[in-house]
């Protein structure tokens, strides 16, 4: 039996959405967040040597990395669903966004969020590097978001769970969506799927699905 170290508003939420979407079988075993700091429990640390979520178990392995764990899901569980047919250029796109979610876009808004923090949200590296690149990035998918329905094409893949956390986090600021209808659209459309729906009734408070405007 999966078992998804679920951390309440975190990444895992797309792991138990990914299961959903495929229809396995799986358990939860739930973490809180620090209430002062935001971290994940040090108890994680008994399950990954990083403490971080998400991470899952399957019989006597131990995934962790968004990335690694939709891969391993997908290829071990997916039966071909969720996945473009190899060597097409849809596949390579599903590739690229796969990577792309953690790679680029993660970082800048991790670093705008710490800043924020410590109340440098306003300092000179926020106004002259991380907001003029969130700004390219997201145009960028905005762009994107164009061409086709979902970020591999006119399928729905497991790259758009992927991809769904950073445009939550992006959509819900107001002034960051005025300017991509598209990306508003795909988090609409994201939120409307029943196996989105069924994982926030497993997975328990999620504060991205209700600050969307």
């Amino acid at each position: 039996m999966i078992v998804v170290h679920h951390l309440n508003n975190s990444r895992s939420q797309r792991v138990l959405w990914l299961l959903e979407e495929l229809g396995i079988e799986y358990e939860i075993k739930f973490y809180e967040r620090d209430p002062k700091t935001m971290l994940a429990p040090e108890s994680l640390r008994q399950v990954h040597p990083l403490g971080k979520s998400p991470v899952i178990t399957d019989a006597d392995l131990t995934i962790a990395e968004s990335g690694a764990i939709i891969e391993y899901l997908v290829n071990r569980y997916g039966n071909g669903r969720l996945v473009p047919a190899s060597h097409t250029p849809e596949h390579l796109r599903y590739t690229y966004w796969l990577h792309y979610a953690e790679g680029s876009a993660m970082p800048l808004l991790v670093m705008r969020l710490v800043l924020n923090k410590f109340g440098e949200g306003d300092s000179s590296v926020v106004n002259g590097f991380v907001a003029p690149q969130i700004k390219l990035h997201f145009d960028y998918v905005e762009g994107e978001l164009r061409k086709s329905t979902w970020f591999a094409g006119e399928e729905f893949t497991a790259a758009d769970i992927q991809m769904s956390f950073p445009l939550e986090l992006v959509a819900m600021q107001k002034e960051k969506v005025e300017s991509r209808p598209k990306l508003k659209e795909f988090v609409d459309r994201i939120h409307g799927r029943p196996a989105y729906k069924r994982a926030l009734e497993r997975g328990g408070r999620y504060d991205y699905i209700t600050k969307t405007p």
